[in-house]
């Protein structure tokens, strides 16, 4: 799957960060949609200069987050997304934050070749108690015509914790076999904070045909490490000038990283 929809192996997923969107309490209303549109196609511009093998868009300004989508928001996104997927060069995805049926929605709407959320298990979060529906968003993605669509499962959520105690391989054994998961990504604690390797080993041993993605904190000094076990990455806060989240990315950054990964391959 990944070199079928990547084009290459070790595959780097670079995250395109929405501003927030209509509806949430940071929104920019001054700057509009427009705005929003204009950063995030200069972000996608330096990320494809720097050679990333994928881009994803995601809704990462909208704190504090929500369980569903709200109509203003997921309206808003599906036209900066549209509005930008023409200058693309290489595959793209998309995730709504933290709405796995928003998501394929989203995906749908906007022809995206891969989505990721957290589709499965139950936390105990920042946004409260959090139970996804994951059967919900497959059978859209079916009734959509969309079973090309890959989905990569978030399997250890950021902002959360798990209620019960599954071990992480278990839950994504668990996932590919009962939820139909394309691919498990491995999340550290919080966005930009680096994945245990620990737990991306454990699931490595347990699904050995599975695609497996770090999701969180892969950076110029991990990457080898990560992709001595992981089929690729989710690379967000690194890209960013001087690795802080809300900031615009750099492109010179990002080249550097990539060519480390190339150097890997």
């Amino acid at each position: 799957m990944i070199k079928d929809l990547f084009g290459t192996t070790k595959a780097i997923i670079a995250m395109a960060h929405l501003p927030p969107l209509p509806g949430s309490p940071l929104y920019d209303a001054r700057r509009g949609i427009a705005g929003l549109i204009d950063a995030v196609a200069k972000d996608v511009e330096a990320l494809q200069a720097a050679g990333v093998d994928a881009v994803m868009f995601g809704n990462e300004g909208d704190r504090p987050y929500v369980l569903r989508a709200s109509p203003a928001g997921l309206a808003a996104m599906t036209a900066v997304v549209a509005a930008c997927k023409g200058a693309l060069k290489v595959p793209f995805g998309v995730d709504y934050l933290w709405d796995p049926v928003a998501t394929v929605a989203l995906a749908t709407a906007t022809g995206a070749g891969f989505a990721r959320e957290v589709f499965t298990g139950v936390y105990d979060s920042d946004m409260g108690l959090w139970q996804p529906d994951c059967a919900g968003a497959l059978r859209l993605r079916h009734d959509l015509g969309r079973d090309d669509l890959k989905l990569l499962f978030n399997v250890n959520a950021e902002f959360a914790a798990p209620l019960g105690e599954r071990a992480i391989e278990r839950k994504a054994e668990s996932a590919v076999f009962s939820a139909l998961a394309d691919a498990i990504c491995v999340s550290g604690p919080m966005t930009g904070q680096a994945v245990e390797t620990s737990d991306l080993e454990k699931v490595r041993r347990r699904l050995s045909r599975t695609p497996i993605f770090a999701n969180t904190g892969v950076n110029i000094d991990n990457v080898a490490a990560v992709l001595g076990i992981a089929d690729g990455a989710v690379v967000g806060t690194h890209f960013k000038k001087d690795g802080v989240t809300w900031n615009a990315v750099d492109r010179h950054r990002a080249s550097r990283f990539m060519d480390v990964v190339r150097r890997l391959r």
